[in-house]
């Protein structure tokens, strides 16, 4: 079979607009790359440097001197993380599982509030337009797909999270319990006028956050108080040690059998000969040819 001119022209674009869009890819997604790196390095000071604006526009005097400055790095930042959206969706073999994935919804929301204050100007819009632009300080959600120690610690939450909700039912079950038993032992006429505030004291006491608005005045209720106390300082150990269990295995797990990582639905693959991603199909750009 003869191929035209034409035809191998065709072909040999296609090959280097696919060979293009790997290159792009690696770089975006990949951090093993020197251009990766240093992408990720861009991006975080991007980051942060849009917070910092963010939160220095809301300081009024510093927003009336250097707003206009403010305004424009704002801008600056909003159309490379424009580029940066596109270009994901550009490189993805699937743009929809990207889009509607966690990071996918990130980006989008990193840039939608500026875009946004364009078209909802006026004064009856103040308080909305405040409320959008604030928004752009979810950017630094962004962070975590920069740093590979945030995947180890989502994967080790991951794995720990049935553990996790066993422990938060149990905490629940307690600060029900001692909640109703102080309205009981306590009564109105010490503060705890009904059992929901009661609660609010058991887990406020719980915590070990002690506001100190509802006490105990009775001795039955303070030595109530006081197991509570104890309580608290024993549970907050336990996610602590769930949690730190997974990440010891996880990093354990990595140093001998290297996981390969989805970009687009961030879903961990523990088989180190994957090509494919198991949860959307993705294709692992160490394995494409």
């Amino acid at each position: 079979m003869k191929f035209s001119e034409n035809e191998y022209t065709d072909e040999n674009s296609k090959h280097n607009r696919n060979l293009l869009k790997h290159k792009i890819f690696v770089i975006i997604f990949g951090t093993n790359t020197r251009a990766g790196k240093l992408f990720d390095v861009v991006l975080l000071w991007l980051i942060l440097l849009s917070v910092i604006s963010v939160m220095l526009e809301s300081v009024n005097f510093i927003n009336n001197k250097y707003g206009l400055l403010l305004r424009s790095i704002e801008w600056v930042v909003t159309i490379a993380f424009t580029l940066e959206y596109i270009a994901r969706i550009a490189v993805v073999q699937k743009p929809k599982t990207y889009i509607f994935s966690f990071f996918g919804i990130i980006d989008f929301l990193s840039i939608l509030p500026t875009y946004l204050s364009m078209i909802l100007v006026g004064s009856q819009s103040l308080a909305v337009l405040r409320a959008i632009r604030l928004l752009r300080v979810f950017r630094i959600l962004k962070l975590a797909q920069l740093v590979d120690e945030a995947r180890v610690l989502a994967l080790a939450l991951k794995s720990s999270r049935y553990k996790i909700m066993v422990f938060f039912m149990s905490v629940l079950i307690l600060v029900f319990v001692m909640g109703s038993i102080m309205y009981l032992v306590e009564g109105g006429q010490n503060g705890f006028h009904s059992i929901p505030l009661s609660i609010y004291w058991a887990i406020v006491t719980l915590t070990t956050v002690g506001f100190g608005d509802i006490t105990p005045q009775t001795i039955g209720g303070k030595f109530i108080s006081s197991i509570i106390m104890l309580l608290g300082y024993s549970i907050i150990a336990i996610p602590t040690g769930i949690v730190g269990a997974e990440i010891y295995r996880k990093v354990d797990r990595s140093k001998t059998e290297k996981a390969n990582w989805c970009s687009v639905c961030q879903t961990a693959e523990d088989r180190n000969d994957a090509a494919y991603c198991r949860k959307c199909g993705e294709k692992y750009p160490e394995k494409i040819a």
